[in-house]
Formats: structure tokens, C-alpha cells, sequence
């Protein structure tokens, strides 16, 4: 289907006659990629990637830190959890210029916005599974005078992972476009900030290049963790499968 599209896209814009400006072809796009690459889309590419990565990483030990201390702490949950889901009806377009203010073009505002944009399936879905532990499993543990901290090491966070693999890989998808966002709004490097030049000079095929190279990056990411989730918890995987 992938081949079939790009044939009929290549197709359509040869006959139609689409300038480039417009809507360029995939061998347009390959060309520029190719042509473009050592001087513009290796380092774009390198620095859009470090952002996506470092900031996929805070956000997971943020959301794991937050599940945990709202999974043992009843009270933090009720107070807090309303919160984190107001935190996610805040549109990332109007955070991401704001933190370019307060912190410039550095790193850090993109780090912020990935963290804040992936943190949040991280957290409800380490929160889903710990809720979800078989409570004969956590009564036996307790007839065997097992600690609070061993049940959770040994039963809870173990069962709750399937949950929270699922929140990763929604996370995964997600890293690469706020790691943009930021980009957009006040950067001197990245992909993003290549994009925000190409469009009003035109080069379409340069955005789409970008945009090839996006979604390669989350592919990626998006594969690496369900690569872990396979080692990590296979049987749960191959339960799926099986289903």
C-alpha cells in the first residue's frame, strides 16, 4: 500500500502538472533529502533527535515517579490526578512560545515540552495497571509477611506493565511532534526550525523531507519500545497475540 501510494502521488503530480512549490513529487522529496542532507538535514536531524530522546527520558522517570507516589500516597492521587488532567487541556501551542521566552533557544524549553506532552499516558497508564493487580495476589503476599515495598516489587509493578508499555508506546508517537513545537516557536536548529525557513521560501520538498524524517524517528522510537516491551514482558504480548 506504501509503494502504491507514492506510485499514484508520483503519478498525479507528473500528470496534473503540480509545481513543486505545491505539492512536490516523491522523487522531488528524495532529491532534496539526498542533496540537502550533509548540509542542512544531518545536523537538523541530530539535534531534533537528541530533543525527542533526552526528552522522552524525563518524561518517563517524571511519569513514573508521579504513578508511583500517587499509587502509595491515596490522598496525593485525588488531590493531584484532577490536576495532571488539566495540565492536558492546555493546547502545547501556547505553552511551547512561552517557554521560548523564559528560556531562550536552548535546549531546555524543548525538553520541557516533550516531557509535558508524553508524561501524562506514561502516568495513567502505570496508575491503570497497578490498579488492576489481582487482589488474592496481594493478600497472599501479605499471608506471607511480605512489606508494603516487596508487594510492590514483586507483584504490582510487574502486573502493571503491559499498562504501562501501552502508555510508552502512545508516548513514543507523540515525542518527535512536541520536540517540533518547540522547534516552531524559537529555535536555531532542528527540523523544525528548517521547516519554519523552507515554507515561506517555498521549498516544499524541504518540509517534506523534514516531515519523511519525523516520521522515520518516531517509527523508530515507537518500535524500540515495543521491542523492550517484548523482551520485558513477553508473555504478555504473546497473551495478546494469542487472543
Amino acid at each position: 500500500m506504501f509503494v502504491a501510494l507514492l506510485a499514484a502521488w508520483q503519478l498525479a503530480t507528473a500528470a496534473f502538472g503540480v509545481e513543486d512549490y505545491i505539492l512536490p513529487a516523491p522523487r522531488a522529496v528524495a532529491r532534496t533529502m539526498v542533496d540537502r542532507w550533509d548540509g542542512t538535514l544531518a545536523s537538523a536531524t541530530w539535534v531534533t533527535l537528541t530533543e525527542v530522546l533526552l526528552g522522552f527520558a524525563c518524561a518517563v522517570t517524571a511519569g513514573l515517579l508521579i504513578a508511583c507516589a500517587l499509587h502509595f500516597v491515596p490522598v496525593a492521587r485525588a488531590a493531584l490526578y484532577p490536576w495532571l488532567i488539566g495540565s492536558q487541556t492546555v493546547p502545547v501551542v501556547v505553552i511551547a512560545p512561552i517557554l521560548a521566552i523564559i528560556f531562550g533557544y536552548s535546549l531546555t524549553p524543548k525538553l520541557i515540552l516533550v516531557a509535558l506532552l508524553c508524561f501524562f499516558p506514561i502516568v495513567v497508564g502505570a496508575l491503570d495497571g497497578l490498579a488492576t493487580v489481582d487482589a488474592d495476589l496481594k493478600r497472599m503476599m501479605r499471608t506471607l509477611y511480605g512489606t508494603r515495598w516487596s508487594i510492590f516489587r514483586r507483584v504490582e509493578f510487574p502486573a502493571a506493565l503491559p499498562s504501562l508499555f501501552t502508555g510508552l508506546r502512545l508516548s513514543a508517537a507523540y515525542a518527535a511532534t512536541a520536540a517540533v513545537f518547540g522547534e516552531y516557536s524559537g529555535s536555531s536548529d532542528g527540523l523544525g526550525h528548517v521547516m519554519r525557513q523552507a515554507v515561506p521560501q517555498l521549498q516544499s520538498a524541504l518540509v517534506f523531507a523534514a516531515v519523511v524524517l519525523l516520521s522515520a524517528m518516531s517509527i523508530a522510537l515507537f518500535t524500540l519500545v515495543a521491542a523492550l516491551e517484548r523482551v520485558l514482558v513477553g508473555w504478555a504480548v504473546e497473551g495478546k497475540n494469542a487472543r
